[in-house]
């Protein structure tokens, strides 16, 4: 399934500028509204960044310094500069828009869940790489129009110990993709023994993961090789930019995702879930790639994913805000 594009419609001008007030000179920023009254996706991409901005730099500031690490599962990790990060950036996004809904890995639902906006935010995306100080790992955030991404921000910290440099990627709806600033496309690759594929596990070692390991075992032997990074949005963002072919994996939650997949379609790829179905963040599976090769992973993905589901297990939609309004199936810009 190829990215879907629709037109975009025009937008009244702006109707305010930042006002500065106090004695630590807090910004409050207005925004651009659409004749329909929604937001321009250039002005939310604005607060997308300042906020992903906020998150690294407290990322950036802990990353070779003891941890204080904790864990929600058997090897689940949680870090304090998680939540510090997690605080950093819904500040930007309520400072901003303190009537849009978030969802946040670590805080849970905030905000008003009856707004049509719904920020997505993973603070720090491949925790156990960064307790490490193993490269990649990333800041996320990403704001949904119901189930639509429209504005997204990816900080990357790559490099190591000591020589830690970010790369910022960004995409707004049918904006393009950018990563420091300059467009990205993915690779024009149509074969698949030319690719180099990258996938993701998940913690529980359940019936998914067991499946993906057998697609993991096949595309490596079909491929230049399969990657596993442990941040789902770089990986999507290296899809994006070229560097790889295709990214699958299972159970991810919609901060996992939201960035990452609008910057994979505004790059010029396509997105759909492992059995073929047209995407959501809410959904429990995803498959993103060059376009070119998303038909013929699909003959294995949709396989094992149609036989997981014939077994009982449940990859319907994760779980939505209560309140929140999701209108499935439509772009809605």
């Amino acid at each position: 399934m190829q990215a879907l594009v629709v037109p975009r419609r025009p937008c009244a001008a702006a109707i305010g500028r930042p006002a500065l007030g106090g004695g630590r000179h807090t910004a409050r920023w207005a925004v651009r509204v659409c004749a329909s009254g929604r937001i321009a996706n250039k002005e939310l991409l604005e607060v997308a960044q300042r906020a992903a901005q906020a998150g690294a730099k407290v990322v950036m500031e802990a990353v070779d310094k003891p941890r204080t690490i904790e864990f929600k599962g058997a090897t689940d990790l949680v870090t304090d500069t998680d939540r510090a990060s997690e605080d950093a950036v819904l500040a930007a996004i309520q400072q901003a828009f303190p009537n849009h809904a978030v969802l946040g890995e670590e805080g849970g639902v905030s905000g008003d869940t009856s707004s049509e906006y719904l920020w997505c935010v993973d603070p720090l995306d491949g925790t156990t790489n960064f307790a490490h100080g193993y490269p990649s790992f990333a800041v996320c955030v990403a704001v949904l129009r119901h189930t639509t991404p429209v504005a997204s921000t990816v900080i990357e910290f790559g490099g190591g110990p000591g020589s830690w440099v970010t790369r910022t990627y960004t995409a707004s709806r049918n904006g393009g993709a950018f990563c420091n600033g300059k467009p990205i496309q993915v690779s024009k690759t149509h074969n698949l023994t030319k690719s180099l594929l990258v996938t993701g596990f998940g913690y529980e070692h359940d019936e998914c993961w067991a499946a993906n390991m057998k697609l993991f075992q096949h595309f490596t032997d079909v491929t230049q090789g399969v990657r596993r990074l442990g941040s789902a949005a770089v990986d999507m963002c290296h899809v994006a930019s070229g560097m790889a072919e295709a990214y699958w994996e299972y159970r991810l939650k919609p901060w996992d995702m939201a960035a990452g997949v609008l910057i994979v379609e505004e790059a010029g790829g396509s997105v759909t879930t492992m059995d073929g179905r047209a995407f959501s963040v809410f959904d429990r599976s995803v498959l993103v790639s060059n376009g070119f090769l998303h038909e013929k992973l699909l003959e294995k993905t949709e396989h094992a994913t149609s036989h997981l589901v014939a077994e009982g297990i449940d990859l319907s939609q994760w779980f939505i805000p209560k309140g929140y309004r999701v209108h499935a199936g439509a772009q809605l810009e």
